[in-house]
């Protein structure tokens, strides 16, 4: 596959051949860590308005830049080399549920400029950082009913997902980030919405940014929501062309393990890419998940001694802690298919 010219993240093309690229954790979770009220939702800004608003984390880069500005600069101390824009729920489909949708594109404007002032502040010359405009799924479905007395029945399109998608894309290129990463996908449709818009995006500004593409397996069934297999996902988006496919969320490394494997055998021409949760939610635990940062970085030190990883991080439950971890285990191994000739296209795009 011949890979795009890049118009930004090109360093990061460059850089997977040399060795496994860490991407941040969860920040979700650390959000939850702040312990934050409904006045820090709210701030000066939305006090009258008139639904509650806590646990809409993507407010939180108007009303409390500090917290997100500090989670992003916590990972990159930790060794990130790409961190993620606060923007998983950052569409209007998604702002819907709060009466906020017509601030999408300002939120992800907003988002990616905090990413960006944090990765410039830690880049070196030996050690560049890049900022991931974050594309989640929405809260709505394109494949699965959700009336189950009515199977056709759905509660969103193909084109509003595309139009949200496309606004969303939009203020993640105004505000400086270097690649999309479109995760935790667990509807395919939903997925091929996101990579449409993005394309379009890229077509009419003349900006080709690499793209990370997601999916998250639910279960031990080893299907995405939608009911897809892995090897079937990645024949449905492959040919968007991603820098890397992988998979994050839903479950620990201990039960991805087959999935990530099945991928790096079947995705000769793209890198792969993983990021799972601290193994299973706890509420007794600080982070609310079970394994400590020596507990997921073993797990994924595996992976990578396996051969299986081009890029690494956590999901749901890790902190910078876990980050550093796996940082550090790592770096010890090679990233998977060194020598393959997927990585001489990446470097000849760059």
């Amino acid at each position: 596959m011949n890979a795009p010219h890049y118009t930004r993240g090109a360093a990061l093309a460059a850089l997977l051949p040399q060795r496994i690229v860490v991407i941040d954790g969860a920040m979700g979770t650390m959000i939850q860590r702040w312990k934050l009220t409904e006045s820090d939702y709210r701030g000066e800004r939305f006090k009258d308005h008139p639904k509650d608003l806590k646990g809409n984390n993507e407010l939180l880069q108007f009303t409390r830049p500090d917290v997100i500005r500090q989670i992003h600069e916590q990972y990159l101390a930790a060794g990130a080399d790409i961190i993620e824009t606060n923007t998983f729920g950052a569409t209007s489909i998604a702002q819907e549920d709060y009466d906020l949708a017509p601030l999408a594109r300002e939120m992800n404007v907003a988002a990616a400029r905090l990413a960006r002032e944090a990765a410039d502040k830690y880049a070196t010359p030996e050690k560049p950082r890049f900022v991931a405009g974050a594309v989640g799924p929405t809260p709505r479905t394109a494949s699965i009913s959700p009336d189950v007395n009515d199977p056709g029945a759905r509660n969103v399109s193909f084109d509003e997902l595309r139009a949200a998608y496309r606004e969303q894309a939009e203020g993640l290129l105004e505000g400086g980030c270097d690649l999309f990463l479109v995760e935790t996908i667990f509807d395919t449709l939903n997925a091929k919405a996101a990579l449409f818009a993005l394309d379009e995006l890229m077509e009419d500004t003349g900006e080709r940014l690499p793209v990370i593409i997601s999916g998250t397996v639910t279960d031990a069934s080893g299907r995405i929501l939608s009911g897809q297999t892995v090897g079937a996902f990645w024949h449905s988006v492959r040919h968007a062309k991603p820098i890397a496919i992988g998979l994050n969320c839903a479950l620990g490394a201990a039960l991805m393990r087959p999935y990530v494997e099945e991928l790096s055998r079947i995705a000769g021409d793209t890198a792969i890419s993983c990021y799972p949760n601290a193994g299973l939610p706890n509420p007794m635990s600080d982070t609310g998940f079970d394994e400590t940062p020596d507990v997921t970085a073993g797990l994924m030190e595996e992976f990578a001694k396996s051969g299986f990883l081009n890029i690494v991080g956590g999901c749901c439950g890790t902190t910078p802690d876990h980050i550093a971890a796996i940082a550090r285990k790592v770096s010890a191994y090679r990233p998977r298919g060194k020598a393959d000739p997927l990585f001489t296209s990446l470097v000849a795009a760059a």
